[in-house]
C-alpha cells in the first residue's frame, strides 16, 4: 500500500544505530518496503574510504561468525555476493571437554551444505552494507548524530537528535533502537533490562597456529570456562589464523593481560591443548564482562528494541548476531503486514506481534547457549561423566547430532523459502 502524498512524518522508520544490525535492517526495509522512507542515526562518521573489493584486513581485524541461516538471509538481501569471496567457511565444528574423552563433531557435508557457517570480518560486512545502502535512495543517514530521547505523539513518535552539540527533532512512525546495550538510550527510554552476571570476561584476539585449521571451528570447554576458535582467512587457502574467544575470571584475565605475547601463548596452549597444534602468534587483545541480558518487554507504541539492545548472550556459542538477524527479519515481516493492512508501522499491535514471535526464538537460543555454559561449567565428577556420555551420544546418534547442528546453523522459520532447511 502506498503512503499518502503528504506524509505527516519526517521519516517512516528511524533506526537508532547504524552498525551491522541497524544497517542490515535499513537494507531489508528498503528492499521489502521500497516506498517507505528510512533514516539511520549513527554516532560515528560513515566509512567511505574503501569498498568491499578493495578491503584488506589487518591481522587484528575483528570478525563475526555467521550461521548458515544468516548466510541465507544475506543471500535474500542480495548482499552475500559481496561477502562470499572473503567469508571463511566453517566446514566442521568440534565440541570437546578439556581433559575428558567426550567429544562431538559436526560436518557440513552431513547436512548437504557447503558450510555450517562462515567467519567474516566486521569491517568487510560494514563496507558491503554501506555500498548497498548507497544505492537505496529511500535510506538517509544522520551521522555523526545520536538519538537522545523519544516522545510518543498522538500519531507516531518524536525523536530528539544531538548532532555535534546541536539539538534537532524528527518525527517517525516508529523508532527502532539498534545501538547496542551500552549506549544508554535503552535506559533513558525507561526499558527494564534483566541481567545475570556470569562473573567472567571474554577475551577476544586473533591467533595463529602452526597447523592449518582446515575450516574447523572448536568449542572447547575447560574447568576455567569455555573457549572457541573460529577459522579465519580466505576460502581455499591453507589458512592458519583463527579468532579466539577465551573466557577468563578476574584473576586469570589480569595474568593474561600482564604477560608478554610469549606468556599469553603459553597460557593459551596450556588451557586449550594441542588439538590445533602449536599456537605461534596472538594479536591485540580486547575484553569485556560476560552477562546474560534480556529485556522482558522490548516494545512500546512507536518504539522497539532489537539486537544487543534487546538481548545479549554468552559469545562462545556464536549465537548472538545470528539471533539478532532473525529478529530483524521478523520485524520487517510485521512491517510488511502492517503496510498491506494500512496499519501504522509503530502501532503497538504490530510491534507486539513481532515480540511474541521473536520471544520464542530468543528463549530457545538463550536456553541452548546458557545450558552449554551451565552444564560444562559444573565441576562435579558425576556431571563430568554425564557430559562425556552426552557428547559421545551426540556424536553417535544422527538425530541428536542433527538437532545440535540445526541450532548451530541458525535454521528457522525466517530462512524458509530462501534456502534448503533440511
Amino acid at each position: 500500500m502506498s503512503e499518502p502524498a503528504a506524509s505527516p512524518f519526517d521519516t517512516d522508520v528511524l533506526i537508532a544505530g547504524g552498525g551491522l544490525a541497524g544497517a542490515t535492517l535499513a537494507l531489508a526495509l528498503s528492499r521489502r518496503l521500497p516506498h517507505r522512507r528510512v533514516t539511520v542515526v549513527e554516532a560515528y562518521p560513515l566509512a567511505t574510504d574503501a569498498t568491499p573489493d578493495a578491503y584488506q584486513p589487518s591481522y587484528d581485524a575483528r570478525s563475526t561468525a555467521l550461521a548458515w541461516g544468516s548466510r541465507l538471509i544475506y543471500d535474500d538481501l542480495d548482499l552475500w555476493p559481496q561477502l562470499a569471496g572473503r567469508a571463511m567457511p566453517i566446514r566442521h565444528i568440534h565440541v570437546s571437554d578439556r581433559g575428558r574423552f567426550g567429544a562431538t563433531r559436526l560436518a557440513a557435508e552431513e547436512h548437504g551444505q557447503d558450510a555450517l557457517g562462515y567467519v567474516v570480518d566486521n569491517r568487510l560486512m560494514g563496507l558491503a552494507l554501506m555500498q548497498a545502502l548507497a544505492e537505496r535512495p529511500q535510506v538517509h543517514w544522520r551521522a555523526p548524530a545520536r538519538v537522545m530521547d523519544v516522545t510518543p505523539r498522538p500519531s507516531g513518535v518524536s525523536a530528539t537528535l544531538d548532532t555535534n552539540g546541536n539539538s534537532a527533532t524528527m518525527t517517525a512512525q516508529c523508532v527502532v533502537v539498534a545501538d547496542g546495550g551500552r549506549s544508554g538510550l535503552r535506559e533513558r527510554l525507561g526499558f527494564r533490562a534483566d541481567t545475570r552476571d556470569y562473573g567472567q570476561h571474554a577475551l577476544i584476539a586473533n591467533v595463529s597456529t602452526r597447523q592449518p585449521h582446515a575450516g574447523t571451528a572448536y568449542e572447547r570447554f575447560t574447568d576455567a570456562g569455555p573457549m572457541a576458535l573460529l577459522p579465519r582467512g580466505r576460502p581455499g587457502a591453507a589458512a592458519c589464523d583463527s579468532a579466539l574467544v577465551w573466557t577468563l575470571n578476574d584473576h586469570d584475565l589480569e595474568q593474561v593481560l600482564a604477560g608478554s605475547d610469549a606468556d599469553r601463548l603459553a597460557l593459551l596452549q596450556a588451557r586449550f591443548g594441542w588439538r590445533q597444534g602449536r599456537f605461534t602468534r596472538i594479536g591485540e587483545c580486547s575484553h569485556y564482562p560476560l552477562k546474560l541480558t534480556t529485556v522482558p518487554e522490548a516494545v512500546r507504541p512507536g518504539m522497539v528494541l532489537v539486537g544487543n539492545a534487546a538481548h545479549t548472550l554468552h559469545p562462545v556459542a556464536g549465537q548472538g548476531f545470528n539471533l539478532a538477524l532473525r529478529g530483524l527479519m521478523g520485524l520487517v515481516e510485521q512491517f510488511e503486514k502492517a503496510d498491506t493492512a494500512g496499519t501504522p508501522l509503530g502501532h503497538l499491535g504490530v510491534l507486539q506481534a513481532y515480540q511474541d514471535e521473536h520471544r520464542r526464538d530468543w528463549q530457545e537460543t538463550v536456553r541452548f547457549s546458557d545450558s552449554l555454559i551451565q552444564v560444562f561449567g559444573a565441576r562435579s565428577r558425576t556431571l563430568a561423566a554425564a557430559r562425556d556420555a552426552g557428547l559421545v551420544g551426540l556424536d553417535l546418534v544422527p538425530g541428536a547430532r542433527r538437532w545440535f547442528a540445526r541450532r548451530a546453523m541458525g535454521l528457522g522459520r525466517f530462512t524458509r523459502g530462501i534456502g534448503d532447511e533440511r
